[in-house]
């Protein structure tokens, strides 16, 4: 009934369902992945590691696994397992974190490892959904805004649980997903009603299939220095993302805010709003190209937001909420194009049949074992340092790399649309 419905009706109320669904269903994945960072496990430690960087790095580690490992898998998942896959990967999750609760400290670390392996996935089976539209850009936009705003509203969720109910930092994760677990699974049926693209739709963006090794192997040979200089700077770009995500809560209480839950909410809710009204509007370019190309020029824009605007709150011209909602906005105007749009154009731009997950797990890949490294470094190369001062440093370092990297990429890509007289559609199928 849905099905026929969506089929039916305008390209406008298909995107809003679209977007809500995909969107919903992303936001509920956040509940299993990230309230165990709203707490602080301050005192513990476990072989000279600070527990909570173990506890980061640990999940980290599974989600970086998965990333690598899904590069083949979500590349070749076929359309009929989504679902069954999505809903039982976030169950082997919600089962870590009880396990995480049940065996005593310090032995229960492992299992964030199993925590983040399964939710690794996540991203690409939903996106999986939505790639090679026509309103692809606005959805990716919708989906992308989730993984902001929830980043914030599971934390608040999770120092609420602590702060106001009590519940133990141990316990409070799987808590705290057993809440989300009736939303998840209405918003998974609601997102699997979706039909496949329409013709209308491949002949614009292209048609997107699973890819097979050689397949995959060819594209990368393709494009390797512009996809090398776009992976550099998101692996940079991933650590710093994932330092402010996981350790917000010290950041803030560094900067004077304790027990503040909804501060994790106020300082995300204003950055989800712009970067989707902005991704919103790219949407009107309707030649890849020049989206692609632009999209890279909105990456060293916002770069040079991020450093200004820390540069601004050492001289004490900003204060510490606008500061962070800058940075922010910095972060994810360059994180939601790499895990959506950007890809997605480059596909449609060079008329290849692939598919954007591929892509996107190949740069997640590098950009987890990224902030692995930065969350070992900043345990024993940096151990006396603040955590508002690595802050501040790793700020300067991101955008440095960023406006290098991807003004390298521009070039390298501008070139390769001037030379590429034909489309490059048979890449796939010359290695099939």
């Amino acid at each position: 009934m849905i099905q026929n419905w969506l089929l039916r009706t305008t390209k406008f109320n298909f995107a809003l369902y679209a977007m809500a669904a995909a969107f919903g269903t992303y936001f509920c994945m956040y509940a299993f992945r990230k309230t165990f960072t709203a707490a602080g496990f301050e005192g513990l430690s476990l072989g000279g590691i600070d527990y909570k960087i173990l506890l980061v790095t640990v999940q980290v580690l599974g989600y970086m696994l998965a990333k690598f490992i899904g590069v083949k898998v979500i590349s070749e998942l076929k359309p009929r397992s989504r679902v069954v896959m999505l809903l039982g990967l976030v169950a082997i999750a919600e089962v870590a974190l009880l396990l995480f609760a049940v065996v005593p400290h310090p032995y229960n670390f492992i299992f964030l490892f199993f925590n983040g392996l399964p939710l690794g996935m996540i991203w690409g089976i939903v996106f999986s959904y939505l790639e090679g539209r026509t309103t692809s850009d606005a959805l990716g936009a919708g989906l992308s805004t989730s993984f902001i705003v929830s980043g914030g509203v599971v934390k608040s969720v999770g120092k609420w649980l602590m702060v106001d109910w009590g519940i133990s930092q141990f316990w409070m994760p799987f808590i705290a997903g057993l809440l989300f677990v009736l939303p998840l699974i209405l918003f998974t049926y609601l997102l699997n009603q979706l039909p496949p693209p329409t013709a209308e739709d491949e002949a614009e963006r292209t048609k997107r299939q699973p890819m097979t090794g050689a397949q995959r192997k060819a594209f990368i040979l393709e494009f390797a220095f512009g996809l090398a200089a776009l992976v550099i700077f998101y692996t940079f770009l991933t650590a710093f993302r994932s330092f402010r995500d996981d350790f917000a809560n010290e950041l803030w209480i560094a900067m004077g805010y304790t027990d503040k839950p909804e501060i994790f909410t106020q300082s995300e809710l204003p950055i989800a709003i712009i970067v989707f009204i902005a991704i919103i509007w790219m949407m009107r370019i309707r030649n890849n190209q020049r989206a692609f190309l632009i999209y890279h020029w909105v990456l060293v824009g916002s770069c040079f937001l991020i450093a200004g605007s820390t540069l601004l709150f050492q001289m004490q011209l900003l204060s510490p909420l606008p500061w962070m909602i800058l940075v922010g906005l910095g972060t994810y105007m360059c994180y939601v194009p790499f895990n959506c749009v950007l890809f997605d154009r480059m596909i449609a731009a060079f008329r290849v049949v692939a598919n954007s997950g591929f892509l996107i797990y190949v740069a997640d890949s590098f950009g987890y074992l990224g902030s692995v490294s930065v969350m070992l470094y900043k345990n024993f190369g940096q151990p006396d340092l603040s955590w508002l001062d690595f802050f501040i440093s790793s700020s300067y370092i991101l955008a440095a790399t960023g406006i290098l990297t991807v003004l390298a990429s521009v070039f390298y890509f501008n070139a390769k649309f001037k030379t590429t007289q034909t489309p490059i559609a048979t890449i796939a199928n010359q290695s099939a």
